[in-house]
Order: structure tokens, then sequence, then C-alpha cells
């Protein structure tokens, strides 16, 4: 371990209290924390560094809005690489090629901020304060890219050597799990909310109950992204039998399916760095080798973009629908149409036969899958399992996929197979089940829908 890291974690054991800080957090304005960051990355001194960090993020925390715009104006202004000495480092390589050009041009293309974001993160509670850093910048990242886009992408670049697979830990959720995570669970729950600590219960203590996190060495009590399995006989078609807390509950061994029904990703920040496709495998797996009876591994997931595609259907289009499929449409137009067990029998073929153009033909420009759960875990190697009719017919399901849910089935063995067929591709990989839902007429693919 180096000495950095040796020091790092010892000002971090101290807590919150700093030997050189203290509590107070002392109102500073940009141009003094720009001046102190200037210090910080031309700093030799292990623990001045560390100091400097310490304050600078004390700093920003105090920022309100307004400076905080300013801060991430001053990243992108003020540590941008020198191009006059990039360019004639770039002719100096281009004029003799070799290990030493080579390497002074890569020292100067890296811009100066990411080497400011490593110190800032030998601070206690670092990285923790830099993924929250990122958190502040995404929504002005939307509104202008060309002016925040390069701060965003050194936090980015950093983010995925810091948070990757071979830092994370795995650690299962129980109901013996410390209440402070547990709360934590509550709050980032994404999927379907969890509205107080007896639901909490019904999810982590019965026996076909399992939950699982990954969390980072330096944000140890806070997970990263979770999921929550069920433990069932045989594939549910609804979130309700899953959540049902009347539910005759069943032993691991009398199991042949995992159902993994909701994965939460915890912190905006990390937004882009991808955990969940290594959460499901690795848990997957662990549960393969602890339950050997277990057979069957698939989700539960919701599709989020299917009312909305369904609208933007350009009029020409929509007039070339099946007749089936235009009665779903008008139904589901109809207040109560869920509720009401004729008209949702009516909308049924309709709506199943729109999914599977949904998900097996329309593509955004870039030719991904519109649906964006289903590029998760397309992307993952799973395949498309099945669709199912009204099996979220909650407000929230009925809102943004009229109660449709999916299937995607991880087959273990061919996982990665798949995986690269979709990478090279664009394969989506689907079961008889779901591709029989097409209608069979010529002409009604659908493949320019955006």
């Amino acid at each position: 371990m180096s000495r950095v890291s040796l020091l790092s974690d010892l000002l971090s054991s101290l807590g919150a209290r700093s030997w050189f800080l203290g509590d107070e957090v002392k109102p500073m304005d940009v141009p003094a924390i720009c001046g102190l960051c200037k210090k910080l990355v031309s700093s030799k001194g292990e623990a001045t560094g560390v100091r400097l960090a310490a304050e600078i993020l004390k700093g920003i925390r105090a920022l309100d809005e307004a400076g905080t715009v300013r801060l991430f104006e001053m990243f992108a202004a003020e540590f941008t690489p020198d191009a006059e000495a990039l360019r004639a480092a770039a002719e100096a390589y281009a004029a003799d090629p070799g290990p030493a050009t080579l390497a002074r041009l890569q020292h100067l293309a890296e811009p100066p901020r990411q080497e400011l974001f490593r110190r800032l993160n030998l601070a206690p509670g670092g990285t923790a304060e830099l993924v929250k850093l990122r958190e502040k910048l995404l929504p002005h990242l939307r509104e202008d890219r060309e002016r925040f886009g390069p701060v965003d992408a050194d936090l980015r670049h950093l983010f995925q050597s810091w948070f990757n697979r071979g830092f994370l830990m795995l650690r299962p959720i129980d109901w013996n799990t410390p209440a402070a995570i547990l709360e934590k669970i509550i709050r980032y729950e994404a999927v379907h909310a969890i509205g107080d600590w007896d639901e909490l219960r019904q999810r982590l203590a019965p026996a076909d109950r399992r939950c699982f996190a990954f969390f980072h060495p330096s944000i140890p009590d806070d997970p990263l992204i979770f999921v929550e399995v069920a433990l069932t006989e045989a594939i549910p078609a609804s979130i309700a039998a899953v959540l049902d807390p009347d539910r005759l509950v069943i032993s691991p061994e009398e199991a042949e399916t995992a159902v993994f029904y909701s994965i939460s990703n915890c912190h905006s920040g990390l937004a882009g760095i991808s955990f969940g496709s290594f959460l499901i495998k690795q848990v997957a797996e662990d549960l393969k080798e602890t339950i050997p009876n277990l057979k069957t591994f698939v989700t539960l997931s919701p599709v989020p973009g299917f009312a909305a595609w369904l609208k933007s259907l350009p009029a020409e289009m929509a007039e070339r629908l099946e007749p089936e499929e235009k009665q779903a449409l008008a139904i589901v137009s109809e207040e109560g149409w869920a509720s009401d067990p004729t008209l949702a029998g009516e909308a049924r073929s309709g709506l199943l036969s729109l999914a599977a153009r949904y998900f097996l033909r329309a593509r955004r420009p870039d030719g991904q899958p519109q649906d964006p759960v289903a590029r998760f875990h397309l992307g993952n190697g799973a395949m498309l399992n099945r669709i199912m009719h009204l099996g979220d017919p909650s407000r929230r399901g009925l809102a943004q996929a009229h109660g449709l849910m999916v299937n995607y089935l991880y087959d273990l063995p061919r996982v990665e197979q798949r995986h690269e067929a979709y990478a090279a591709e664009g394969e989506i990989a689907a079961s008889r089940a779901v591709t029989a839902l097409l209608p069979g007429r010529a002409g009604h693919t659908m493949k320019d829908v955006a």
C-alpha cells in the first residue's frame, strides 16, 4: 500500500471531525476555490494535498446553485490542456514517433482536471463527494453539453476506473443488515416503491426472498446498486403475485426459478457507469451454487417506453395496423379499462402484437431497441422470453406500458454468446412465444418508426 493510501485511510478513520479542519464550513467563492485547486494540482507534499483537498470539498459543499454552475465553468475553462504545448508535442511525435515522444504527448493530452479530481479523491469521503458533484453536473450537462461535456467526460473516465468490477463488493441485504443501510434501500428503490418497514421486511425476511447489493470500499455503508430476487416454483405472470404479502412462502429447496424483479441504481452521479450486468450475472451464479435446484433465472421487468412509443406512431403508420391492434389502442384510451375484465380481455391480443413490434422491430436512429430496459438486458446477453398482459396494472404500470411486463431469460451457458451477437450485429434474442406475436402480414414491420 502506498504512503498516500495509508495517509488517506488514517485521515478517513478520524471521521468527520478532521484534526486539521474541524466541522466549521467557511463560505468560499469560486475564485478562491479555483486558487486552492491550482495549488492542489501543483502541491508536492502528501499531507498538504489531503488537507487542501478536504478544504476544497468543504468549500464546494457550501456553494449555492449559481456558485456550483460557476464552479463547473471554472473547471471547464481553467483546467484544460495547454494547446500550444500539446501541438508541439504532437508535431514532435509525428516527426519522431517513439516511446518518449508518445509519453510526452499522452501526458499533455490529459486534461489537468483529471489530476485535480484524483487529488480531491484523496480527501476523507472524497469519492462520495465527487459522485455527488457529478450528480449536480448532469442537469446542466443536458442543457449545455458543449460547455460542460468535457468536465463530465473526465469524471466519467475516472469513475469507470474507480468503480470497475474489481473494486466492487457483493453483499447480501437481509433483515439483519444495519438499519442505516436498510433505510437507504427503502429510499433508493426505483421500480416498486417500498412504503414502510413492514413492506421492506416482506421483501427481505421470508425464506423465498433474497436481496444483493454492490458496495465500494470508499463508500462502504452506501449501496451502489441492488437487486431484489424472488425464489418461486414457476415464472410468475405478474408483479402482484411476487409482492403479495399473503402468498404461500416456499422453502429455497422447493424453488426452481429465481426472479429478478427489481434492480435499482442508487446514485444518479454514477449514471452511465455500468454495474447491473455484473450484478445480475454474479447473483445468478451465486444462487445456482448455493441453491442447486434452481433451473431458471429470469427478470420481471417493466416496459417504461411502450406507451410513449405508441403515442409517437405517425398517423400513416397507425392506419396500417391490424384491426385488433387498432381496437387495443382504442380500448387503452378509455379510463378504467384495465379493471374491466371484458375490455381487458379484448385489448390483450392487440396489445401483445404491438408490444412484439415494439421490442423486435422498432429501433432508435442508432439501431438500438427503443426500450431502455430492453437495451440493458439484451446487452447483458439475456433473451426476451415472454410478454405479459397486465403484469403490472398499477397506476405507474398502466401509464408507462398499459400494464405490460416482460421476462428476460438469463440462460447462463448462453449469456456470453448472446451478448456478443447483440453487440456485434444488434441481434435480439427472443423466444418463439414472443416472435409468434408479430403480425404475419408483410409490410407491417415498422422498421422506420423512431
